[in-house]
């Protein structure tokens, strides 16, 4: 049995998601200054800005969990993150580089954007990996705000403008490991944008730039958006962001409906806990090999 056809399993026994058990908050990363600096021997030195990570601001804003919470939120990422690291090397399918791996969620507010965040955060504590997070969810724009980068151009930018670089439109990080693409100004027609010969081109560069970089897609809610179709169809993997108690159970199934299984990255029950023996972790992350489909229990 798939993924999905177990989450719609699991889906259809319990009605909904799993109910909360956990707040909302993202997982714990080592940022600068809490704990062994880690470093990525990938290099970022192309980029032409830096910004620093506020670790204070981002556990503020809701995006780290308190001191106490850390080691078990940064072991539930740890979970969410190995398949997706350990199958992003593994040879493309049908011309997608599964590198280039996309978030969605089905409908607005099931928390895609701080688990792509803490996602990245976590990715770039590899060694011998690099993270770098793109705002696609062009029409909110939440990572590009988060990181105050609304004024800096960014993927539209790089879209829109064939003649533009870019390489010197991702913003390096004071985390080794860490870099971000923000959405860049808004343009009309982003579906085409992103259906183009130019976001494929777009996708070469930046992987050619890093070959151990991961592109790393926070995307709009894809039962809503155009956009979000389009990307599907470029992603190499894909990871389902859910809900849990509040996500609809038809929404889900639609969702997986859209995508390939070849792409199956995984799914996270957002504000969910059931027993490990289901084969859960703690935050409500269900992983899965997308190569051979064998669950990570």
């Amino acid at each position: 049995m798939s993924i999905f056809e177990r989450t719609i399993a699991l889906l259809k026994r319990t009605g909904t998601a799993p109910g909360p058990a956990f707040r909302a908050v993202s997982a714990a990363v080592d940022l600068p200054g809490s704990g062994p600096a880690k470093y990525s021997l990938a290099p970022e030195a192309a980029a032409s800005k830096r910004i620093t990570l506020d670790r204070v601001a981002l556990r503020l804003a809701g995006y780290l969990p308190e001191p106490a919470e850390e080691r078990r939120f940064a072991e539930y990422y740890r979970q969410i993150k190995r398949p997706l690291v350990k199958s992003a090397f593994a040879p493309p399918f049908d011309g997608r580089d599964r590198r280039v791996i996309m978030l969605f969620s089905a409908l607005p507010g099931d928390g895609k954007t701080f688990t792509s965040i803490n996602l990245a955060l976590s990715i770039a504590q590899e060694r011998d990996v690099s993270a770098l997070l793109v705002d696609a969810d062009v029409l909110k724009q939440h990572v590009t705000k988060i990181f105050g980068l609304e004024k800096e151009p960014g993927l539209l930018d790089a879209l829109s403008d064939e003649d533009a670089s870019v390489t010197s439109m991702v913003v390096a990080t004071n985390l080794p490991g860490l870099s971000i693409l923000p959405a860049g100004r808004f343009a009309g027609g982003t579906v085409e944008l992103f259906s183009s010969n130019r976001m494929h081109q777009v996708l070469d560069i930046l992987l050619a730039q890093n070959p151990r970089r991961i592109l790393l897609f926070d995307s709009p809610p894809l039962l809503i958006t155009n956009e979000a179709r389009s990307l599907v169809s470029i992603a190499g993997q894909v990871t389902l962001v859910v809900r849990a108690g509040s996500t609809p159970r038809d929404a889900v199934r639609d969702a997986l409906g859209m995508l390939d299984e070849h792409q199956a990255g995984g799914i996270v029950f957002n504000e969910g806990h059931i027993g490990l023996n289901q084969g859960y972790y703690g935050y409500g992350t269900y992983a899965v090999d997308p190569i051979d489909k064998a669950s990570k229990r």
